[in-house]
């Protein structure tokens, strides 16, 4: 009897068929931007008339400023210098942005819009499984530092990207430094099959 052909496939059953890889996007969280607004603020004067503000300065030494759509919070500091942070998209993070310099331009501050750049973008993701993170930071240790008794989450250096991964034994991963939304999805690839050695 002829030998089988080496050129065909073996048949492999559904039982052992491999699945595949889940379609993880990570979301994103938080966008901080910075914009100059180019003029001195008299941060008294915006929190007495400009609604959803506040003003500490025993506390903190800028104004607090919210507004609903996007749902987002500006720190507005009496050099000029505006932070923009709570949205969740580039897109939102601009607008929200523009739409603090125009309340700054209505009472009275000859605001201008100068040096929009976001700062950080948080994101996040689960792999859906739980993960050693012992194996993973004795495995890589020159990129990761764990001290479960100060914090739960491992803490990962990626190098390119340049980001900041907060990994926890439930599978859940906080990413932060990223400058772009894809900067994200490339920590996520670069990351995912290193986690799969560590499954639990």
């Amino acid at each position: 009897m002829a030998s089988e052909s080496p050129l065909v496939a073996p048949i492999i059953s559904p039982q052992v068929a491999i699945k595949p890889e889940p379609k993880i996007v990570p979301q994103v969280e938080n966008v901080i931007a910075t914009v100059n607004l180019c003029c001195k603020l008299d941060l008294k004067h915006i929190v007495s008339h400009a609604r959803n503000a506040e003003y500490n300065p025993k506390k903190f030494s800028a104004v607090v400023m919210r507004i609903r759509e996007p749902k987002s919070t500006a720190l507005l500091y009496s050099s000029g210098k505006m932070i923009c942070i709570g949205v969740k998209s580039e897109e939102q993070s601009h607008l929200a942005a523009r739409k603090y310099a125009r309340i700054i331009q209505k009472l009275g501050f000859e605001a201008k819009f100068r040096d929009y750049k976001i700062q950080n973008i948080v994101g996040s993701f689960d792999v859906q499984f739980p993960i050693r993170l012992e194996g993973l930071v004795i495995g890589h240790n020159q990129f990761c530092s764990y001290e479960p008794e100060l914090f739960p989450g491992l803490v990962y250096h990626m190098i390119r990207p340049k980001i900041v991964l907060l990994i926890f034994v439930s599978g859940k991963i906080v990413i932060t430094g990223a400058k772009c939304r894809s900067e994200l999805q490339e920590a996520f690839n670069n990351i995912y099959p290193i986690l799969k050695i560590y499954k639990k």
